[in-house]
């Protein structure tokens, strides 16, 4: 296993849409094994393979005790039900801003054997989820805030490197 680097804001790569995952091959097997390691040392709770540098609809999430793999996850289902609560992210480190997303979801995915499952999550579960998804389709989370927001935030954004 190895640690991978983790692409900071404005890396391209964090911006573009990832490419679904055809097979689960020894190369994405190395990859979620590399990103847990990541995860592990970075103390975070969640990671998309965009992160990391790959363009893969990949990510790992930490729920509770042990890492668990998705491959080519989506939300099907949200709740009408929406929280604003405090949201990090590893790209952008340091960085806090309260987001609002709703508080209940359903995501379908194949598991590490290629296994179709579906998990239901709320609250921090279902947010970590939401946020990890949105990295695959290149949305990051100061996207979720209103111009307004942003705007306020920009002065933050520099103060930590983020100039763009």
């Amino acid at each position: 296993m190895a640690v991978l680097e983790i692409k900071k804001y404005p890396a391209p790569v964090l911006r573009k849409k990832a490419e679904k995952v055809k097979e689960i091959s020894g190369e994405i097997e190395k990859l979620i094994e590399d990103m847990i390691e990541t995860l592990t040392l970075s103390k975070g709770v969640g990671l998309a393979a965009p992160q990391v540098g790959e363009s893969k609809r990949v990510i790992v999430i930490k729920p509770g005790e042990e890492f668990i793999a998705f491959i080519n996850p989506r939300i099907v289902k949200k709740s009408k039900e929406v929280e604003s609560k405090e949201e990090g992210c590893l790209s952008f480190p340091e960085l806090f801003i309260n987001i609002k997303r709703p508080k209940k979801v359903e995501v379908a995915a194949l598991n590490r054997k290629g296994e179709e499952v579906k998990v239901s999550a709320d609250s921090f579960t279902a947010r970590v989820f939401q946020h990890e998804i949105d990295h695959l389709d290149g949305v990051l989370f100061i996207n979720k805030i209103g111009f307004w927001q942003r705007l306020g935030l920009k002065k933050e954004l520099k103060q930590h490197g983020f100039n763009k």
